[in-house]
């Protein structure tokens, strides 16, 4: 459906996207995940057409658009603030694409109704000032507005990251929702590690303007291909190199590695038929969050590892406890030390 090839993008000296090559497949929620000054919005952008490669070539469909003018594109966008009209009501900034493209008023007006109800507005919403409606009403005005030109692909540029916490989990449900009722191909940029978990497909981390790891939410998580990603996404526990040398952790991490567990794959009870390394600990701290507690340890030997449990009445621990500790050998990730790392 969309492919980057060998695309570079330059900003005089600054190299913002480095030798992109990127496969997006028709009808998947594709995320582009990084934090501020990745590259992933400037690699949106020159989807769109709003930015130029340097160099390099983007294909739509096997046809290569890297200088098709925007209006050509089949691309509908929704912003960050959304960009709806203040002045307009509902049906005005819906319509107003059409309006530009020139189709009748009953095509208008046809139209306009029909994305309304698949997107749950309401008849009577179409005649209210955007300020008067909910955040999700609005995101659902701005996906409307740019579904009403039937675009090939949807692209979204942090659309809930004005949002308080509860309303971003709200809408980002109905937001999948939408998209798998539409089956359109739909590329979301977010920082929100958790946002892009939960939505996507397939998730493409950025760093630096070099695309580190593309794959779905678990092999993301689970199968962390750099340093990078590992830190970047999720919670995880970096083994202490004295807490190697120590233990039988050093007859697992291959000499000249770091080495990395994710806090919930740590476990205070036996993993039946798992291969697990066994250490011996202390409870240095808990804190209790109702369903579950997170636990530091004090491992025997040396180093820290943070850990979560589930509660139960069958299992509790508290400050001070000695426990045995167990590591699934599958879940230690490894990555080469990095020169004059330590």
């Amino acid at each position: 459906m969309i492919t980057f090839q060998n695309v570079d993008i330059k900003f005089g000296e600054f190299h913002a996207v480095k030798n992109l090559n990127l496969h997006i497949r028709e009808g998947e929620f594709f995320t582009f995940l990084g934090p501020s000054g990745c590259g992933k919005t400037t690699t949106l952008r020159s989807l769109v057409g709003f930015i130029m490669p340097t160099s390099g070539q983007i294909l739509l469909k096997d046809a290569d658009i890297t200088r098709l003018p925007i209006e050509k594109r089949e691309i509908g966008m929704v912003f960050q603030s959304y960009a709806l009209f203040p002045t307009m009501n509902v049906y005005e900034n819906i319509a107003f694409g059409l309006r530009v493209k020139k189709f009748s008023k009953a095509e208008v007006d046809q139209k306009v109704k029909d994305i309304a109800r698949k997107v749950d507005l309401k008849d009577e919403q179409l005649f209210k000032k955007v300020s008067e409606l909910s955040g999700g009403q609005q995101q659902r005005v701005a996906i409307a507005r740019a579904l009403v030109l039937q675009p090939s692909i949807l692209v979204l540029d942090e659309p809930l990251s004005n949002l308080d916490a509860k309303l971003r989990v709200q809408l980002r449900n109905e937001l999948k929702q939408l998209q798998k009722k539409f089956g359109i191909t739909t590329i979301y940029v977010t920082h929100d590690q958790e946002e892009a978990l939960t939505l996507s497909d397939r998730i493409g981390v950025f760093n630096h303007g070099v695309l580190e790891q593309v794959g779905t939410p678990l092999e993301v998580y689970n199968q962390s291909q750099t340093e990078f990603v590992c830190n970047f996404i999720g919670d995880i526990n970096r083994i202490d190199p004295g807490m190697i040398e120590n233990s039988p952790l050093k007859d697992v991490v291959q000499p000249g590695n770091i080495a990395y567990i994710r806090n919930e794959k740590v476990s205070l009870l036996p993993l039946q038929g798992i291969d697990t390394v066994q250490l011996k600990g202390k409870i240095a701290d808990r804190e209790f969050y109702g369903l579950y507690s997170k636990y530091v340890l004090e491992i025997k030997g040396g180093g820290q590892l943070k850990t979560i449990e589930k509660e139960s009445r069958l299992f509790h621990h508290e400050v001070g406890d000695d426990v045995d500790i167990y590591l699934p050998v599958c879940d230690i990730l490894q990555y080469p030390m990095k020169e004059g790392g330590a």
